[in-house]
Order: C-alpha cells, then structure tokens, then sequence
C-alpha cells in the first residue's frame, strides 16, 4: 500500500534530518520526491529469513544488524556460514585473517571445503533428494527437470568421466554453453574435482571467446552444437572451432548436443558429452579443498586493454550468493527462483549457486523473452510457478512496447518477489514492473554489486518499505559510504562514490594474473577503501540510489548528472520507447546532454518532435539540464541480458576506441551511432534506411 509520508529505510518516520544538504539538482529533487510505493505485511515480516536471524541474535531491527557486521565482520560471516550450514570438511581456525592488508583478506583459514558439498551434495543425500533443484524450458518449447538427486548423480558422472582424463586441481575448464541443464552439471562436476572453470557468454563470437580462453590457460572448453533464438538455429561449434584455433593449450573440447544437427567433431580433441558420459559411473566424487582455493574465474569488459577475471573462491562466491539471497530476496527451499540471465554473466552462477545453496528451485530458459510472441516471458512464469523474478530494468523497457495484455493474460499470482539488477531504473519502468506485473502486491527488489563483489552492495529488503527506483541500504556484511571527492563521508543529499570500508569473503581475489590491475582499480583512491566506481546518495528518508558508474556521470557546468535521470526524462514522453545518455565534451561547460532514444511505432522523427523531447527534458531537470542534441535510432547496443552500454555508445559517437564489445549482441547499433557526428543536428539514423519501428527484447 503506498503512503505519502516520509520515513526512514526501517520504516519509522522522522524529521527530515536538519544537516540534509538542500542544494541539490533538480534531478535529484525529483528523484526524492518519491512516494513510499508499497510496505510489507506483518506475516511477510514474521516469516522472512532476516526477521528470523535478526530474532536468533536478538538484534532490534535491519540497521543494527549492519552496524554490528560491519564493525564485526568476524562474527557476522562466521554466523552466516552456521545458519546457511556450509559445509567444512575441515573446521576452519580463524574466520578472517588480514595479514596481507585489506586488498588481500584470506577467509575461513585453515579450513577445507566444497561449494559442492553445501549447495547439492547435501541435498541430494538428504530430504530434499527429491525436490526439483533445476528445470528447464527451451526457447523452441522443450523442458527437462532435475530433482537432486538425478543432478548430484549427473555431475558425479560427469566428474568421473573427466577426472578419468587429468581434470583436476590446476585444471581450467572454458565453458560456452547457453542456459540448458548440462551448463550446472559441468558446474559442479568440475567444482567436485577442484578444477576452475570460466564461465563465457553464449554469445561471443571467436575472437572473444579466444582471449578469454588463452589468458584463463583453459585446457578443456565444454561448448554446445548451437542454441535457438527467434525460432533460428544459432551455431556455436563453428564459433568454438575458430577460437580454439588460437589456443593451443585447449586440448579438449566437449560437445553437448543441444540442436541435434551435424556437426564436424576433431578427431582426438573433441568428445560428444553423451557419449564421455556414458560408461561413466555415478561414484560420489567431491574433492575437499582450502577455503582460498579458486572454482571460477569470470571475466567482465574493459573499457580497454584485456577483459579483467576476477578470481572467486569455493566459500566466497558462492557463500555471499546465498546470503543474499536468504537475507534480501528472502529465498526459501519451497521458492522457485529466475533470474533472466546467462551462465557468462555474474548472475547466472549467482542464481544456481546461491539459490541451490539455500535448496530452491532454479528455472533456466534458453530463448528470447518476446518469442514467439510478447506473452513468453509471463508464460514461464505461470508455467512454472515461479516465486522469485529477476530481471534488467532495459529487459523492462523492451517488455513494456507491447502493452498490458501480454502480461494480463497469464497468472502471475505464484510472484512474491521481484527483483532486479544491471543498472538504474526509470521512474516509468519501475511502475510497470510493480503495477502491471507484480499487481503492486509484490516488492521490488533493487539489487547492485558487481562480478567481483560477487553480489549485491545495496538492496532491497522484503521486511522493509520501498520507494521507486530506490535501495533500502546496504547489504548486511556489506560495510558501504559515499565518499565525496576528498575520500571522506559524504553529508546525506550530496552525491559521492560508493565504497566498502571492510572485506567480506566473496570479494574477488584479484584479477588472474594481474594483481596490480585489480589494485590499481579498487584500492588506488582511498587508503584501504574499495571504490566502487558508482555515483551514489542517500535521500532524506534514507533510501539509497545509485546515479550510474562514476565514469558515465555526466559533468555539466559544475552538476553532476546521471545517465538513468536524463534518460528516464527523456522516456516520460509518450513517443520514446527507450533512451541513452551521455556526455559529450564541450570547450565551456565540460561536457553537454546527448541523448539517443528508440521511438514507439506510429511515431515519425521530425524538428517538432525534437523540440517537444527536448521541452520534456529540461522540464523535469531543468532548464541548465537541457539536452545539447537527441538522436532517433533503431536501437540501442545492449548486452543480451538487456544491458545498455554506454561507454560504447560514446565512444562510437565520438569517434574513439570502444574498447571491449564482445558482451554487445547488436554490434549494428554502435555501427550507425559511428555514423553520427557530435556537431551534427539531430536526425534520425536507422540501420536499413527506413523509419523507427517498435520491437521486442534480443535474446
């Protein structure tokens, strides 16, 4: 229920403190003028996981919980490990050990461990042997479920059958596959071995999938024949012939058949997965490892230079998932969880991982959110009862083209968490989700962190009032600031970075052979402070807001503007789908608003339509916020979880190395944006010549 009065994130309500800086932007008026949207019920709190933890440790609500784990981290992690129950083959001796400083913590030391034995052995040799750990749908319409059991059997099979051949600890194993159940099979059967895999996006093409492969050292890539998308055969052996061309220590390559159709094996080199597995038995195999010993490394862009992989380790990435999911998104055994993601971004391993950490459910879907119609997304989830939806605020947008109807004609009624990541919300967008999706019954749950904090810094929580587009605080564990640009507190109303005072255990441990990278980006700033590399701040009530990475603020004439603001200024208009912003460098002001958006269908770019666009904008930033230009485009480059790259747009508009564009499915997009000159007039640039058009999510 909403409830215009102010309040604080526990809910209580207070004066607006006296100190709050009221010379704020107008941008930043406007995003605290929002009303408190939706407020939980007493059972909700009464049976949620954080209202019990905080009841075991007699805390008095949420933020005293923060304060103590942030100025105790020994006891708050050592708690978390106990009420998760993560197994230790071994007892570890001491809880946090920081000998080698802040940047370098070594967790859990002295203890041996497996992410597997925690998050499936245990179910699978115990009551929930029987509950379904995965299900699976394909875009073309097949499904295949899993109970515990008949995974934690898979993954012996598949462990054995690869020790049989050398995989074990030191081993690099390269993974492309799409969201189908062999990609949490090979999960756990090479975390089973204490071999480390890297997990790749399903939709890189050779060159990326080569860089990754050759500096992880991968000497096994388990890749799939090809996917579905758009009712279209997509061919991803050919993809992984080409990289593995250039990798020479890729000395097997295991292929699931995933589409069915013929495709050339190397003699000696590549294995069909069904048959590797064949005469392999199901012997239990998890091999106890050291609490710092590496399962993962994933790698993340860079806006130059190499992609960055950051190191996880089997009771950090794993460990921080699951609690961040049992204590913000309040997941349960009995929930079934989906995130819209893929197994090469954070939140694929994050969601099988975490929530089979915690004995739920977890659906995968390999196929496009809009196919073969506008319903699809909305069908899974009445299909499959899901609890639990995750999914980018872009993926929103792109859903929101084709009305209501799509949504309303499914039932939605098993939905009792939203959630979200990827980047910051539109005022429009979030309303959506909430009314038109969730029937304002359920909360939105704003998540951000990052691949090497391996999970959320800010959140929601489920015992806790929401505002739009808001975060109710920090994680618990998570010791976050807003620093301002001396590297001190920043006053409440003013914007800062965002910073971590204290390690937790699932931060990574640096990046693979490159230390000094992973120093220099996160601990250069402050002394013994990570920097996150987001702008951030805290409105009156307490709510938090991320304004969007620091090196994608836009500077003008001394304010400091978010990219989501202007953005979601520029979507209040009726004709424009979707926006992008950035800053342009300008010889005066240090930078100017340009924006790109994607018009609905009907609507037809001309110099009136510019000016009303233009009007909106500055009517809700402000007259000195006035974009400099808009364009029209067709599309936006985006990542396929929906992901709008913005250091790529302006990079290309402006003429410079994009850096890293292997994660962008839409290449075209930044293509025509290159065509654009910065002193151009606004105009409308489309890929085929033609109009603007309206149109579903890529998959």
């Amino acid at each position: 229920m909403a409830d215009d009065s102010p309040i604080t994130a526990a809910g209580r309500k207070h004066e607006v403190d006296p100190e709050f800086n009221r010379d704020l932007n107008p941008e930043l008026e406007q995003l605290f003028s929002g009303r408190l949207a939706w407020r939980p019920d007493p059972k909700m709190v009464r049976q949620a996981n954080l209202t019990r933890f905080l009841a075991t440790w007699e805390l008095a609500d949420l933020d005293a919980l923060r304060r103590r784990a942030a100025a105790h981290p020994e006891w708050f992690w050592d708690a978390v490990v106990k009420d998760i129950g993560w197994h230790f083959a071994k007892p570890y001796d001491e809880v946090l050990d920081l000998s080698q400083g802040a940047h370098w913590p070594r967790w859990f030391t002295g203890g041996t461990t497996n992410l597997a034995s925690t998050c499936l052995d245990r179910h699978a040799t115990g009551s929930l042997r029987n509950r379904l750990a995965v299900i699976w749908e394909g875009e073309e319409g097949a499904v295949a479920k899993l109970t515990y059991r008949e995974l934690y059997q898979e993954a012996n099979r598949l462990a054995n059958a690869m020790a049989a051949r050398g995989v074990g600890p030191g081993t690099v194993v390269g993974l492309y596959l799409p969201m189908i159940p062999e990609a949490v099979v090979a999960t756990y059967a090479v975390a089973k071995l204490g071999a480390a895999y890297v997990p790749l996006f399903s939709g890189y093409g050779a060159e990326a999938l080569a860089t990754r492969l050759q500096d992880s050292g991968a000497s096994w890539l388990i890749c799939a024949d090809g996917f579905h998308r758009r009712g279209r055969r997509v061919d991803m052996k050919s993809v992984a012939d080409q990289a593995v061309a250039e990798c020479p220590g890729v000395e097997r390559v295991l292929v699931v058949n995933r589409t069915g159709k013929p495709t050339p094996m190397a003699t000696g080199r590549d294995h069909w997965w069904h048959e590797l597995v064949a005469d392999a038995d199901t012997t239990p195999r998890t091999e106890a490892v050291d609490s710092e010993h590496p399962f993962m490394v994933i790698y993340t862009s860079g806006t130059s230079g190499r992609p960055k992989g950051a190191v996880h380790v089997h009771p950090g990435f794993p460990l921080k998932a699951a609690q961040d999911l049992l204590h913000c998104f309040d997941l349960k055994s009995s929930d079934t969880l989906f995130w819209f993601t893929d197994m090469g971004w954070m939140m694929g391993p994050w969601e099988v991982l975490g929530g089979m950490a915690l004995g739920a459910t977890v659906l995968l879907y390999d196929g496009s959110p809009d196919y073969p119609g506008p319903d699809r997304l909305w069908s899974l989830v009445e299909r499959h009862g899901v609890t639990v939806l995750g999914i980018s605020p872009t993926a929103i947008r792109g859903l929101m083209a084709a009305g209501t109807a799509p949504v309303q004609q499914h039932d939605r009624t098993s939905l009792r968490i939203l959630g979200s990541t990827g980047e910051p919300w539109t005022p429009e967008a979030w309303e959506w989700f909430f009314q038109v999706v969730g029937g304002a019954r359920c909360p939105i749950i704003n998540y951000s962190g990052g691949t090497e904090i391996s999970g959320g810094i800010l959140s929601g929580f489920p015992t806790e009032p929401s505002k739009p587009c808001a975060f109710g605080g920090p994680v618990p564990g998570m010791a976050a600031v807003i620093l301002d640009e001396a590297g001190n507190p920043a006053p409440p109303g003013t914007v800062g970075e965002l910073a971590l005072t204290a390690p937790w255990p699932g931060m990574t441990r640096g990046f693979w052979k490159d230390p000094a990278r992973y120093e220099d980006t996160y601990w250069s700033r402050v002394p013994d402070t990570w920097v996150h590399g987001d702008f951030a701040v805290v409105d009156p009530d307490g709510f938090w807001y991320i304004l969007g990475r620091s090196d994608d603020t836009i500077k003008m004439a001394g304010k400091r503007l978010g990219p989501a603001e202007a953005e979601g200024a520029l979507a209040a208009h009726s004709a424009v789908r979707e926006a992008a912003a950035i800053g342009v460098p300008h010889p005066v002001k240090g930078e100017v608003l340009v924006l790109f958006c994607v018009l609905h269908a009907g609507h037809a770019w001309d110099d009136r339509l510019e000016a009303e666009l233009s009007a909106t904008v500055a009517g809700h930033l402000g007259k000195a916020l006035k974009p400099d230009r808009i364009h029209a485009v067709t599309e936006l480059p985006k990542t396929r979880n929906g992901k709008v790259v913005r250091r790529a747009l302006k990079a290309a508009y402006l003429g410079r190395d994009p850096g890293d564009v292997s994660a962008i499915e839409n290449l075209g997009a930044l293509d025509a944006v290159a065509r654009l000159k910065p002193d151009d007039g606004a105009r409308q640039i489309s890929l085929d010549g033609g109009s603007p058009v309206g149109g579903g999510v890529g998959g």
